[in-house]
């Protein structure tokens, strides 16, 4: 039975290897979709797995009213977390990945992600050890614990326990290397144990100082703990402030606001964090959500398709099943014959489906910036489902709907004329229709968006402007006047810099354009607190970046209070304060009185999600600031950018940094990079977009042709009626064309309301407009009428006695 099974399959392809074809080929794309969400998913997903303490590992962040949301906590947390009776393990850490030069047998390199933690690090994070153990790798602030890879790539395959190297000015001897079983929110290569100082309160009393982790006994009693630092932060911050100012603990409430600590575990930190707490960031959570449920909904899409293509066919096997059934064939044995071909087809979808995932991978690889690969048990038995529930939904359907043909009917040949299952396949094809309207109109709103963005106003030009990093010998953050002798270093650099042919202006800011600073620091006016970002300049930073000042005049090398008391401020922090005449009026900068001599117009500093903060700028020397200068800005000539970054490079090497790679990166670009989830979302859209059309195009095809060939009869008769060949083109396709229309209009509530939420995420933003929806329309009805026409054509040029000549 099987063989023969076989034999018809094999007969069927022989004598439909249009439409088999155009079967595989959609079905093994809308799988090879889903194949791709499969493997991002999982890999977002996998992150801290492998970690057996994952859900008794918590982070503490701190929020400060409708202050950002901040991973730095204040030092003074430890004692009070040490005695609490629910929390077994507390690590303090600082600034996560730090990056040095490293000196080992004699050889120097570059090496990132670099940690000081305190020494239980490794009870939180237990990597597997290959030489040594967690207990002693980072005993003392001798000991150093690097990474496999780290070890391989300095010693080889020699054991490097007791070997020396130096980093961060000091020499280490190695006591353990460790090996990160999968993806962690924390990948260190390097790990060493520098916090005695920094986590004693005494010496470090900073508010928002180091990172600290917890490992709980008992993560449903998470709460209590969570409430005892609420009240440590009102004690130990707010009592103490208010104390200190003459207020009550109320009013100082009232204008500092109230602190909130959040407690997030390690098991969701990755996709659903409400900061990017963790060095290996946050997943995009949306966007991964976008891409899965879009695949899901194109393999969909091709399953309805591959049904609409099996049941039109059914027509020309209409006869066979009549046959077999008069030859004793059960209605069982005929289903089971249909899902076996649908099982074969599958197959041959699935295996087409991996070679087109396996050849675009690193292209995919590359969109994702990942390095995902087909090797996890997991992902084979996803695949394994999405082969049976494309069985089921693709198989089962036309198995019974060819098994229920009546016998008697079909053998006399009067199959094709029925409009049995008709309706179905034409509501298939408006849910075609639908989908296809949804992703044409996705696509021309997030096009919309990102080209707004890409063309918005942002209040300063950053298309010329080199932002180079700055990295000087630690001797210069070393002794007394650190700030003092930075600044002078850097106007040395600037001075050399001003001279090279090409460049126009040089000068440093403590600001990027990154997206990542959102900090913001106390100002008061009035004896009021408002919560603004204080930005450090030098002269000319705002006329580098041709941000204006529309009031008052900007900071001057020749008034010497400029360095000392002299502040701008933008609009939006004008607006906060409600100052209405701020040239003269005086505000504090934490506890240091100083005097607005200017009004700068808003600008993008953030990111398009969020609004233009409240800003205040101030001259670097006036807060003694230099200390946390990391860049300097360089605006070039337009004609002459390569040349002047290859002088700049070569002065940099020689005379200012030749431990360092000379990094640099452009202004605009940056910018840029802060929606560029959103333009991968547009390119996911643009592809998606074509695939989907594609399907849809491939059942309609199929369906016309079915369609008409059922017709044929008609067609001929209304011929030798006298019928002209573009009535007959209007009566077979306008069906095509209600179809169409309903279709479409099926996806247009949908589609509003879902790009609404989407757009929804920017703070600035278009308005949906008419024409997307209008062009998709337009869109999907030309390439209807483009199929559907060529083959109605084809189908009034034939001989009408071939159809006829029985009648």
């Amino acid at each position: 039975m099987l063989r023969n099974w076989i034999n018809i399959f094999i007969y069927q392809l022989k004598h439909s290897k249009l439409f088999t074809a155009l079967n595989v080929l959609g079905l093994s794309i809308g799988i090879s979709g889903l194949i791709f969400a499969l493997l991002y998913w999982n890999d977002e997903h996998s992150y801290n797995a492998w970690n057996p303490e994952k859900d008794h590992v918590y982070q503490i962040l701190a929020q400060l009213s409708d202050m950002p949301v901040t991973a730095n906590n204040p030092v003074r947390l430890k004692p009070h977390l040490e005695n609490d009776h629910n929390v077994e393990t507390v690590v303090y850490a600082d600034e996560w990945y730090q990056k040095d030069k490293v000196v080992y047998n004699g050889q120097k390199e570059f090496v990132d992600k670099i940690i000081n933690a305190e020494k239980d690090f490794f009870s939180l994070f237990p990597f597997e050890f290959i030489y040594e153990n967690a207990k002693s790798a980072i005993k003392d602030e001798n000991s150093i614990a690097i990474s496999e890879k780290l070890a391989e790539r300095f010693f080889g395959n020699k054991n490097p326990i007791g070997k020396q190297i130096k980093c961060l000015d000091s020499t280490f001897t190695i006591s353990g290397v460790y090996r990160i079983p999968g993806n962690s929110s924390i990948a260190p290569n390097i790990v060493i144990n520098r916090m005695k100082d920094l986590a004693d309160p005494a010496k470090n009393p900073g508010l928002f100082v180091l990172k600290v982790l917890v490992k709980l006994k008992d993560p449903s009693k998470v709460e209590s703990t969570r409430k005892m630092l609420d009240q440590v932060f009102y004690d130990e911050v707010i009592v103490r402030t208010a104390k200190q100012a003459g207020f009550t603990p109320a009013e100082m409430v009232k204008k500092m606001g109230s602190f909130k600590v959040l407690m997030e575990p390690l098991s969701s930190a990755r996709l659903h964090s409400v900061t990017d707490g963790y060095p290996e960031g946050r997943g995009n959570y949306q966007f991964l959500v976008i891409m899965a449920c879009l695949s899901v909904l194109i393999l969909i899409l091709s399953i309805v398709n591959y049904i609409n293509l099996a049941t039109a066919n059914s027509i020309k096997r209409a006869k066979e099943v009549g046959v077999r059934k008069v030859l004793g064939a059960s209605k069982n044995q005929i289903v089971w014959q249909f899902i076996f071909e649908t099982v074969l087809m599958t197959a041959f979808s699935v295996l087409l489906a991996l070679m087109i995932v396996e050849i675009a991978l690193p292209y995919y690889n590359s969109f994702l910036e990942k390095n995902l690969r087909i090797v996890e048990s997991q992902f084979y038995l996803q695949l394994i489902l999405v082969f049976l529930i494309t069985i089921v939904f693709a198989g089962i359907f036309p198995a019974l709907y060819v098994a229920n043909f009546e016998t008697l009917k079909v053998l006399r040949g009067n199959y094709a004329r029925s409009k049995s299952g008709v309706w179905i396949r034409n509501g298939m094809l408006i849910f075609q229709f639908a989908i296809a309207s949804f992703f044409i109109i996705g696509s021309v709103i997030v096009y919309q968006q990102i080209k707004y963005l890409s063309n918005k106003d942002l209040g300063f030009k950053g298309d010329q402007v080199m932002a180079i990093s700055l990295n000087l010998p630690s001797s210069y953050y070393q002794g007394e006047n650190v700030g003092k002798n930075i600044f002078e270093r850097y106007n040395s650099i600037k001075q050399e810099l001003s001279k090279i042919k090409g460049v126009e202006q040089v000068s440093t800011g403590l600001l990027s354009f990154d997206g990542a600073d959102d900090s913001q620091w106390p100002i008061w006016y009035r004896d009021v607190l408002f919560k603004q970002k204080a930005i450090g300049l030098d002269y000319d930073m705002l006329n580098l970046l041709n941000i204006k000042v529309i009031k008052g005049r900007n900071l001057s090398p020749n008034i010497a209070s400029d360095t000392i008391n002299s502040v701008l401020v933008n609009e939006k922090s004008l607006s906060l304060m409600q100052i209405k005449d701020p040239i003269g009026k005086e505000i504090k900068i934490g506890n240091q009185k100083m005097r607005i001599i200017g009004v700068v117009k808003d600008f993008n500093l953030l990111s398009p999600e969020v609004d233009v903060p409240p800003i205040t700028f101030y001259h670097i020397k006036s807060l003694d600031m230099a200390n946390e200068m990391n860049r300097i800005y360089v605006k070039l000539k337009a004609d002459q950018i390569q040349s002047s970054i290859a002088e700049i490079e070569k002065f940099w090497k020689s005379k200012v940094d030749t431990e360092y790679p000379f990094q640099y990166d452009f202004v605009d670009k940056e910018y840029a990079r802060t929606y560029e989830s959103y333009v991968k979302q547009k390119n996911l859209f643009s592809l998606l977009n074509v695939i989907v059309i594609l399907i849809a195009l491939f059942g309609l095809f199929a369906l016309a042709s079915y369609s008409i060939q059922r017709r044929m009869k008609e067609i001929a008769i209304r011929k030798t009626l006298g019928a002209e060949t573009n009535i007959l083109l209007k009566e077979l396709s306008k069906q095509y064309v209600v179809y169409c229309a309903i279709g479409f209009l099926i996806a247009v509530f949908p589609a509003y309301v879902l790009l609404q939420k989407w757009l929804n995420n920017f703070t600035f933003r278009i308005e949906i407009p008419m024409l997307p929806f209008l062009l998709s329309f337009l869109l999907l009805l030309f390439l209807t009428l483009c199929i559907v026409l060529a083959k109605a054509y084809q189908a009034t040029k034939v001989d009408v006695l071939k159809y006829l000549k029985y009648e």
